[in-house]
């Protein structure tokens, strides 16, 4: 009887241990496995596989002024205001395009490589070095060894060329008494020979190794002389027994 009366006054507290077992049951619920792992933070300075995609650097500042364009040539402006009317005039053109016109002036010195800076400083323009196609024993010539050099010229640069060619270099020419007329190819083209290369004021006397000559091509689109012939001399070129024209 006595423990009968023990167990009915000292009560059974189930709820404790039933709170502890839904407790444990609980935590491996409480946090599912797709959880578990936190995304990692992208490494600071790299985007991408190896850092390549990295923002472009800003392009630096021109310093100084920007640069002018430059401009036109004072002959090309002297052709197109009056020479092509003077010659439409004088030979009866009906269409414009028949007008004689420059189209490129060739500088070409056989004398391998040695002249590629001179004429790159007369022309202003880098050369291209000839060079043999095959090879010659009685002229001791191998094949693609340099035999000269060339400039081929053209649009502003080329009548660049053939101002600083009629006001400077022709009058500098020793015992100057006029260009022949009679170096055309009779298909409108135009060639010279220039014994010395020092009539050009770009070459520097103290510097020039050796004296050489060059020859120079004027190309037209005329397709005859006669019609060449007039396109030079009303751009300035001095003929021999002529007056020459003054490009204004």
């Amino acid at each position: 009887m006595a423990d009968e009366k023990e167990n009915e006054t000292k009560p059974v507290d189930a709820a404790e241990p039933a709170a502890e077992g839904a407790a444990e049951g609980a935590k491996p619920e409480a946090m599912p496995r797709g959880d578990k792992k936190q995304p990692k933070a992208p490494k600071g300075g790299k985007g991408g596989k190896g850092g390549k995609d990295k923002a472009p650097a800003p392009a630096p500042e021109p310093e100084g002024p920007p640069a002018e364009p430059a401009p036109r040539a004072r002959l090309l402006d002297f052709y197109e205001q009056r020479v092509r009317a003077k010659l439409q005039q004088q030979f009866g053109f009906k269409n414009v395009h028949q007008i004689p016109r420059l189209l490129k002036i060739v500088l070409n010195v056989g004398m391998g490589d040695a002249a590629v800076v001179e004429l790159g400083a007369i022309t202003g323009q880098h050369p291209v070095v000839t060079r043999a196609k095959k090879s010659i024993a009685n002229f001791n010539l191998r094949e693609g060894q340099p035999i000269g050099c060339a400039v081929t010229l053209r649009g502003a640069r080329m009548y660049e060329f053939l101002d600083r060619f009629i006001s400077v270099a022709v009058p500098r020419m020793r015992d100057f008494r006029g260009l022949p007329t009679k170096s055309f190819d009779g298909r409108g083209n135009y060639t010279i020979g220039i014994k010395e290369q020092m009539v050009f004021p770009e070459i520097d006397y103290d510097k020039v190794e050796r004296i050489h000559g060059m020859d120079i091509t004027f190309v037209t689109s005329a397709g005859r002389d006669d019609s060449a012939l007039a396109l030079l001399r009303e751009l300035g070129m001095p003929f021999r027994g002529e007056t020459p024209v003054a490009a204004a």
